[in-house]
């Protein structure tokens, strides 16, 4: 069955605005499948300007259309910044939204916090001596940090080790030695 454009357009808006039906309740209601009304809410943020009045709505970023994984990296951050804003118990609906699950919000800001913390400020331009040596005395105690880390684990498998096999005594010999 054929559409008409005006409709599509108060569907989409029925399904954008955050206290309004979800996708299913709202098929029930009109008669239109509940995958139709999912595709004309992904496909209004790839409609030309005007054509969808989305309600107003201060978390909304916009739909792109595209799909999660070929967001751009600032996409992700303005998503991820927009997402910190809204309420938990809203979240949920603001993420369907944009077409994401929880798992990848999650996923994306591990990856920020990650990123921020793999990076050492950067030094001034000509920087002293001494903030030179500190940073060499950074990365030397981060080396040796992660030696002894090592070391550390290697002596609790040594000890394993030892406790499975028994004190390391060799029972072989004993055996060999008693026939002579």
């Amino acid at each position: 069955m054929a559409y008409g454009e005006r409709f599509k357009a108060q569907m989409v808006q029925k399904l954008a605005d955050p206290q309004g039906p979800s996708a299913s309740r709202l098929a029930k209601q009109v008669g239109v499948p509940q995958s139709t009304l999912s595709r004309w809410l992904r496909r209004a943020g790839t409609l030309p300007a005007g054509t969808v009045q989305f309600p107003s709505d201060p978390h909304r970023t916009g739909m792109t259309g595209k799909r999660p994984q070929d967001w751009t990296a600032e996409e992700k951050l303005q998503l991820l910044i927009a997402a910190a804003a809204v309420p938990a118990e809203e979240l949920g609906a603001f993420l369907r939204r944009q077409g994401l699950h929880e798992a990848q919000l999650q996923q994306w800001r591990q990856r920020v916090l990650s990123g921020l913390a793999a990076r050492p400020a950067a030094p001034p331009k000509g920087g002293s001596a001494d903030a030179r040596r500190v940073r060499e005395l950074e990365r030397e105690l981060a080396r040796k940090d992660k030696a002894l880390a090592e070391t550390a684990a290697l002596l609790v498998l040594e000890k394993k080790v030892r406790r499975l096999w028994g004190d390391g005594d060799d029972d072989t010999g004993k055996q060999s030695g008693s026939r002579s």
